[in-house]
Formats: C-alpha cells, sequence, structure tokens
C-alpha cells in the first residue's frame, strides 16, 4: 500500500553521454579563445620584441626604471644606462616596453 512501484530509467547511451559533456567542451572552448589564445599571442609578441633589442634603444623595465641599452652582454643580460653614468645589468626578459628604437646600422 504504501510502497510505490520503482520504474527503471531508461538509458541514454551514446546520445546521452555527449549531451552530458557538451557543457565542459563548450566551457573549455569559450575559455580557450577568451583566456588561452590571446595570452599566448601577448607572449610571443613580448619575446620578438626583447630579442630585437640592440645598443641605443630606450626601454623600460617591469621595475618602471627608464633607461638606455648601452651593451648587448649575451643572450640573457643587458646593460642599461638609467642615468649619466650609472649602468645596471637587467635580464632580457623584465624589459616591458620599448620607447624607441634606433636605426640599424648600415
Amino acid at each position: 500500500m504504501f510502497v510505490t512501484p520503482a520504474y527503471a530509467q531508461d538509458v541514454g547511451g551514446a546520445a546521452g553521454a555527449l549531451g552530458s559533456f557538451l557543457p565542459l567542451i563548450l566551457i573549455f572552448a569559450i575559455m580557450y579563445f577568451l583566456l588561452i589564445r590571446p595570452q599566448q599571442k601577448k607572449v610571443k609578441e613580448h619575446r620578438a620584441m626583447v630579442e630585437a633589442l640592440r645598443r641605443g634603444d630606450r626601454v623600460v623595465t617591469q621595475g618602471g626604471l627608464i633607461g638606455k641599452v648601452t651593451k648587448v652582454r649575451d643572450d640573457n643580460e643587458l646593460e642599461v644606462e638609467i642615468a649619466t653614468g650609472v649602468n645596471v645589468t637587467v635580464v632580457r626578459s623584465t624589459i616591458a616596453q620599448v620607447l624607441s628604437k634606433t636605426e640599424p646600422a648600415t
């Protein structure tokens, strides 16, 4: 009397599995196109900018120091003049922005 009959659920098969994963797939696609891809593009542009640095360029470091590149020491280091007679060595990847580029020597 108080017991109701139990009804078996229909197994959805492949369509049910795809329907349950579809929101996750859409969320990942949205995250890729809105967050991951633009960040990869920005990193690629920064890497190209840093690799193109040469003597005479005015740069801004991530610490906010503005200076002029006086020497390219090796693949990873630059010597930057931040004031007259004051040279500091900085890691190439800490350059945030190039203010002015010098023309290459002919």
